[in-house]
């Protein structure tokens, strides 16, 4: 052991220990040096903004500062909707709020020229912007990086894309010196990069101008806001138009609990009153009413008369009398039902029971925003649903629900189905047959007698949430309906309005096909049998045999009561004389007075009263078919 350490020290040991731990420190310090700038490098600056694109609108960022050298990575994706984003970057001098235009005009040129479409666009855009991205990034999202060329401002712009008008939120991430924003991936790192720039935004801001009658029997008025975002500020101003209105606005949220509210008492300035309301939270199905004041009269009574009012987004001038509607859409419109019925088949007519069974096609078609979504997330161009509660449960959302107020019994329905589309629009269709009501039939004129069918449609949500409209292009009557008893005329549609049960007021929409009967039907099983039977009957007059003649018109009568049986199935049984009854009465009227005539001439025969027979049978054959024309017209004109 002593031999093998003959040549080392103490001393030189634990130098040479030193020596090692110094080098181990100084890789361990190297190999920091050089980790915490690569990492520093690869993270930078990162903000993350959310926002919301109506249709046509654009959002405008400024980004204060930007140093020559730095680069900007900007990813923006749609996050609800259809939104389709569309980025671009430009320096401060472009005019955004005018981009809109601008950019369909250019467009519109370069199209004229005989260029397609999406090379204008993209020309275009080559021109008004730095760079500019549609779909860079995975799917439909936007992505790109620009190393800045100069130190300064610049503007980025989001928008739907110009291949198509999209909507929804977006999410959108910007980065300075951060490339792993383009992977949508980052998370903020703190500093602001950018701000929306609500001057040169086209969103998020509007006032909308309504006019309203407060009534006894009306005793408010209700208007939803659409979505409210943190830092929206709502602004209502309402004036009394006519009338000794004394108006309360109140602002509810989705429970209808009252969470701002101006001239509870009535005691404010004479007709007027106004709102200002900040919300701190996104908010949705809140809604505006408007009431009256019955608390603050003197004499006790209601305050009523008509009104106007101004709602305003982010906008104070709403609370200015002069004001008028611009910008964004601040309350929600109820959606637009477009409505349209085919009639295919009138399959019975119960002339007793008055109703009448059909076989029919319904068609509606509405717009829900909140039904709009990104194709790329099924790859589809649209969806389908072949049951209403399908529909209901996937997509968690109402729809215009419908109940046909003069329907009789159960409807069977044959084929249903939803298809909804990226957009938001939705189409629904339905083939069915069913048993309605017809109290309004008339049957006074039968068989020369024109009915009026409706089908009256009625919605089971109130008029602020869905209106029925008129869809002309499908409704009509099917090739094969004039094939049966009934012939169209013409058909149409009548919009109104009724109450079911406790809800407010709801829309209804009428569909009616006026009709005539097919009379070949009639002329030759019952107008024809009785024209020859009367015929025959007033043959008889030729005959001097009045024997004779009086059992041919005995036989007659007997032949009238035998068809009258025979075709007594076909009338129908009503609580008053129809046009078909009276011809068969008066048929048979006159056939009995006939019979009668014939056995009196035999009568007066048998008294050697040949002169007097004469005489009488010399007017009665031309007064028979007279008479019986006369009879029926005045029995037509009867049933007019």
């Amino acid at each position: 052991m002593d031999s093998a350490f003959s040549g080392y020290s103490d001393t030189d040991i634990g130098r040479k220990d030193k020596i090692i731990a110094l080098l181990i420190l100084s890789l361990f310090i190297l190999l920091n040096l050089i980790a915490v700038p690569g990492s520093s490098q690869t993270e930078g600056s990162v903000q993350v903004l959310t926002g919301h694109l109506d249709p046509g609108e654009i959002a405008v960022y400024t980004l204060p500062s930007i140093m020559q050298g730095q680069t900007l990575y900007v990813y923006a994706a749609g996050t609800s909707g259809d939104l389709d984003p569309f980025t671009a970057l430009a320096d401060a001098k472009l005019n955004a709020r005018g981009l809109n235009v601008e950019f369909l005009e250019r467009s519109n040129r370069q199209i004229a020229e005989g260029m397609d479409p999406l090379g204008a666009a993209r020309k275009v855009a080559n021109s008004l912007f730095l760079i500019w991205n549609d779909d860079m990034g995975e799917g439909y999202t936007s992505a790109f990086k620009y190393s800045i060329p100069s130190s300064g401002s610049y503007q980025l712009i989001v928008a739907s894309s110009p291949a198509k008008e999209t909507f929804g939120d977006y999410t959108l991430i910007l980065g300075i010196d951060a490339p792993q924003v383009l992977n949508g991936q980052s998370e903020p790192t703190g500093q602001t990069l950018a701000f929306l720039n609500t001057s040169e935004s086209s969103n998020n801001m509007g006032v909308q101008e309504l006019r309203g009658n407060i009534t006894a029997k009306d005793a408010s008025d209700s208007f939803w806001l659409r979505k409210m975002r943190p830092g929206d500020t709502l602004y209502a101003s309402v004036e009394t138009a006519s009338g000794n209105l004394s108006p309360i606005i109140a602002l509810e949220d989705y429970g209808y609990k009252t969470i701002c509210v101006s001239n509870w008492t009535g005691t404010g300035a004479a007709g007027s009153a106004t709102m200002q309301y900040t919300f701190q939270n996104y908010s949705q199905n809140d809604r505006l009413t408007i009431n009256m004041i019955n608390s603050s009269r003197n004499d006790g009574g209601l305050s009523t008369g008509s009104y106007r009012l101004l709602v305003g987004l982010n906008d104070p001038e709403a609370l200015i009398n002069s004001t008028k509607s611009r910008g964004d859409q601040v309350l929600l419109e109820p959606i637009m039902v477009r409505s349209g019925l085919m009639l295919d088949q009138i399959t019975e007519v119960n002339q007793k029971s008055e109703n009448f069974a059909i076989v029919a096609s319904l068609w509606l078609s509405w717009n829900d925003p909140d039904l709009a979504f990104n194709p790329e997330i099924c790859q589809c161009g649209y969806k389908v649903y072949h049951s209403i509660n399908q529909f209901v449960e996937k997509e968690k959302r109402l729809w215009p629900e419908f109940t046909i107020y003069n329907q009789q019994g159960k409807r069977n329905t044959q084929n249903q189905i939803i298809v909804i589309y990226p957009d938001g629009e939705a189409l629904y269709f339905e083939r069915f047959w069913v048993t309605l009501q017809a109290p309004d039939f008339d049957f006074t004129k039968y068989p020369l007698d024109q009915q009026k069918f409706h089908v009256k449609i009625d919605s089971l949500y109130p008029q602020d949430s869905y209106v029925f409209v008129d869809w002309p292009e499908m409704t009509g009557v099917g090739p094969q309906l004039g094939e049966e008893e009934w012939s169209p005329i013409t058909f149409g549609t009548e919009i109104g309005n009724t109450r079911q049960g406790i809800l407010d007021s709801t829309s209804r929409i009428s569909f009616y096909f006026l009709m005539q009967r097919h009379l070949y039907y009639y002329v030759m099983r019952i107008f024809l049998p009785i024209l020859i039977i009367i015929f025959m009957s007033w043959l008889t007059f030729s005959l001097k045999d009045y024997e004779k003649r009086s059992d041919m018109a005995g036989a007659n009568l007997l032949l009238f009561i035998a068809f009258n049986f025979t075709i007594a199935s076909d009338l129908p049984r009503l609580g008053y004389l129809t046009f078909m009854d009276m011809v068969i009465a008066i048929s048979f009227a006159i056939a009995s007075l006939v019979f009668a005539y014939n056995m009196y001439l035999r009568w007066l025969q048998s008294k050697d009263k040949t002169a007097l027979v004469e005489r009488l049978d010399r007017v009665a054959i031309w007064l028979y078919p007279l008479a019986y024309l006369a009879a029926i017209g005045l029995a037509y004109i009867s049933r007019l």
